[in-house]
């Protein structure tokens, strides 16, 4: 698909980190954007700041996501591609000083990061199949799961967010194959260590001492580099129902 002044785009997560990256990289590539979000202050900022729209989403809640494909159709009449950066990361053990993991904090991590993006995905694939084919292939639509290494390499204390992440990546393959017939392709990211906020509050010692277990390049990833995979994946029709890691080929331990 060739991102053109048309081309419509939803990034959900988009008002930080690998979101905010990715969206701003399809805006400069000429896509008109959506910014999905509860963080409202950032994401009418980086919205503004694209030249886009913002609408506060709780990806968790179909009816919320549903509300915000109804103003997409109502503003934009079309959608062609969707990004979900949507995600929360807790840090809990299966058993922690002799108390389990607290239940509702796995469930949260997965109705934000697994269920978010399923409902993000199926209903921004419901517009897209409305759309008139964009080339001889009969192209309507490009879907970007973002998964993690730590859906195949948890640590200790990933539990929930890895279980989420496998979710995703056992997602890729079957929706990709459900959207087949009607033009519409599925892949995910599963990125390393990647300087996101979550990264960047850490002292700059710990930091660096994570970018140093990256075999090559021995670094933090940044996300622009994220952003430049989402429109490669775009833009190359052959890629479909793929999960790509982006990793430096790091291989996580246990801890």
């Amino acid at each position: 698909m060739i991102i053109t002044q048309h081309t419509v785009a939803v990034v959900s997560g988009g008002a930080s980190g690998l979101g905010a990256a990715a969206a701003t990289a399809l805006a400069e590539a000429g896509a008109r954007l959506v910014i999905l979000d509860r963080n409202a202050r950032a994401g009418e900022q980086i919205a503004s700041d694209l030249g886009g729209v913002f609408i506060e989403t709780d990806v968790s809640d179909p009816t919320s996501v549903s509300a915000a494909m109804a103003a997409i159709k109502e503003h934009h009449t079309a959608l062609h591609i969707a990004v979900n950066c949507a995600g929360v990361a807790p840090a809990a053990k299966t058993v922690s000083k002799g108390a389990p993991h607290d239940p509702v904090t796995f469930v949260n991590t997965i109705n934000v990061n697994l269920i978010g993006s399923f409902n993000v995905a199926s209903q921004a694939a419901a517009l897209m199949a409305d759309n008139d084919p964009l080339d001889e292939d009969g192209s309507r639509g490009v879907i970007v799961n973002t998964a993690s290494v730590a859906a195949y390499e948890g640590q200790v204390g990933q539990v929930a967010y890895a279980a989420s992440k496998g979710g995703v990546v056992g997602m890729t393959l079957p929706m990709a194959r459900d959207l087949a017939q009607l033009g519409i392709r599925v892949c995910a990211i599963a990125p390393g260590l990647f300087k996101t906020p979550m990264l960047e509050g850490l002292p700059q010692e710990v930091q660096d001492s994570l970018g140093a277990q990256v075999p090559f390049p021995s670094r933090l990833g940044d996300p622009s580099e994220y952003a430049r995979l989402v429109c490669h994946i775009v833009e190359n029709q052959m890629l479909n129902g793929e999960v790509i890691r982006l990793d430096g080929a790091i291989r996580m331990a246990p801890r």
